[in-house]
């Protein structure tokens, strides 16, 4: 599955919040090694990179579109680098102190299973903070699916889109992460993102949550599933005089493995 790095940071303000929200509960002073896993077009990590100058700041993804867009943030700080992995294979280094990882571990299958080792395999003292995406019961993603079930896109939609298993709530995440001897805190936050202009739902979702359908359907076929989708989101979020309100949950964890 291919990304767009231009529409997926279309909605910039509100993808870069909950990344800030949640590296803000890190407390680490003097970190060696940061690790972004899912780090998508760079920006954010480099953000890291700046917060700790005397880190070695890794941004790791599996889009080389993404990772096309990051050179520049590269360039522009010596301790910053970037390189192409399988979020699902990847460990921590011993000198591993922070990870993150924003919006990325709903597209990795088992990552519950995963986080038990990942865990395990860092030092006493590291950080390790997550955040991903907890609307996969609103009505942007639960349409989505009934349309793909439909008698029309079903038999080229099927199993394309996951949903009962994709992310836990935060309860799961912080049971994962005091099991594996953290301190750790976990929360949600809805936030209410006023989105502008014509179908903005879909445009928001053409960036994410729509990129497994898109990839799956020809583009006369892709065309015809988001007129129909457009018409379902419309209804089921109506645009108001500021504009449209688009609910979106997020779930957070942070952890700090304890001594």
């Amino acid at each position: 599955m291919k990304w767009d790095p231009a529409k997926y940071v279309q909605f910039g303000d509100y993808r870069d919040r909950p990344f800030f929200d949640l590296t803000a509960r890190i407390h680490a002073e003097a970190p060696r090694h940061v690790v972004d896993l899912g780090c998508g077009p760079g920006s954010l990590t480099a953000t890291l990179a700046a917060r700790w100058p005397g880190a070695a700041v890794q941004g790791l993804d599996s889009s080389a579109e993404m990772l096309a867009k990051s050179a520049p943030f590269a360039a522009a700080a010596d301790n910053l680098s970037f390189g192409l992995a399988d979020i699902a294979a990847w460990m921590p280094a011993p000198d591993t102190d922070v990870v993150v990882t924003n919006a990325a571990l709903q597209w990795v299958p088992g990552h519950r299973e995963l986080l038990p080792r990942w865990l395990g395999a860092l030092r006493p003292g590291a950080w390790f903070a997550l955040q991903v995406p907890g609307n996969f019961n609103a009505p942007s993603h639960t349409l989505m699916r009934t349309l793909a079930d439909s008698d029309e896109w079903s038999a080229r939609l099927a199993g394309v889109l996951r949903h009962n298993d994709v992310v836990g709530e935060p309860a799961d995440y912080l049971e994962l992460m005091l099991d594996a001897g953290c301190d750790a805190d976990a929360w949600e936050t809805t936030y209410l993102q006023l989105l502008p202009g014509a179908d903005p739902v879909l445009e928001w979702v053409r960036g994410t949550g729509l990129r497994p359908v898109l990839a799956a359907l020809t583009p006369e076929e892709a065309a015809r599933f988001e007129r129909d989708y457009a018409r379902l989101l419309n209804e089921a979020y109506p645009p108001g005089g500021h504009g449209t309100v688009f609910p979106f949950r997020r779930v957070f964890a942070v952890g700090r493995k304890r001594s």
